[in-house]
């Protein structure tokens, strides 16, 4: 047995003219085994290279192509400004109810999750229903007996205004009236820029000194500007809402005081300059 699982084969080129041996070549079973185990093995080491390390991947169907990166950016945004449309309405809905009760409204979306305790008004009976919407009627009615609302447009003070956060990061340099009227706010490459209030784009473009800018023009004489972006999403002349995706930060401009990207933040108030952090969470 131990003869016939040592057998070897030979495999001879020979010269078909001359007869002559050009090579030689013995093996046995294992030799065989391991040589196609070894081919194969080196075979697939040089197509896994091939469509890991080319553009060759491209051509393997379902795999993301240039265009599927685009889509799927823009998804997200999209994604990121519902979820601000829906934390907007559900702010708006328990201040409502709120306000039905006689309680305190909250300030933010922070305060909406911090407090946790959403109501619904379906909770409540008609008759209670019925009751509070009397007394906020009553109160609307007394208010206006004294001119408290003879202004259709009344404006609300910046105190009154609900602010979204434009980008969570890490304040990097904070506001100084004097030498620096706005705050630095570092955060990973291609974080997106949200609006902070519904507005209209006033400028949205290139400046030497700030890169790439936008600038939005608020109800209730406040400007937002947000400078020194890698892409900006929105032209001048649109309408944004609250929340909604403006720009991705950057590194752009000459005046630049930070290696990584970060957004340079200001926010004006009847032509002054104020302290974002007042009212807005970052």
């Amino acid at each position: 047995m131990a003869k016939k699982n040592s057998k070897l084969y030979r495999l001879t080129l020979n010269d078909d003219t001359s007869h002559k041996r050009i090579r030689l070549w013995r093996f046995s079973k294992a030799g065989i085994i391991i040589g196609v185990i070894s081919a194969a093995v080196i075979l697939f080491g040089i197509f896994y290279s091939l469509i890991a390390f080319t553009p060759l991947r491209v051509s393997i169907p379902g795999y993301p192509d240039a265009h599927f990166k685009q889509g799927a950016i823009e998804n997200a945004l999209k994604v990121d400004s519902l979820e601000n449309e829906m934390l907007r309405w559900t702010l708006y809905a328990e201040n409502l109810a709120r306000v039905l009760a006689g309680e305190e409204s909250l300030s933010g979306t922070d305060s909406l999750i911090a407090a946790n305790t959403t109501k619904f008004l379906e909770d409540l009976s008609r008759e209670e229903i019925s009751r509070r919407d009397s007394i906020l009627r009553t109160t609307v009615a007394r208010e206006e007996q004294f001119g408290v609302g003879s202004d259709k447009s009344r404006t609300l003070p910046i105190e009154g205004m609900h602010f979204f956060t434009p980008l969570k990061g890490v304040i990097s340099r904070p506001y100084d009236r004097v030498l620096h009227p706005a705050i630095d706010i570092t955060a990973p490459a291609k974080s997106v820029v949200s609006a902070v209030l519904d507005g209209t784009v006033i400028f949205s473009g290139w400046t030497d000194d700030a890169g790439y800018s936008i600038i939005l023009q608020h109800e209730g004489n406040v400007i937002s500007c947000y400078k020194h972006n890698q892409t900006l999403l929105r032209k001048e002349g649109e309408k944004v809402t609250a929340g909604t995706p403006i720009s991705l930060i950057g590194n752009t401009g000459t005046d630049q005081l930070h290696k990584e990207d970060y957004l340079h933040f200001e926010l004006w108030y009847e032509g002054e300059a104020v302290d974002p952090t007042k009212y807005c969470k970052f």
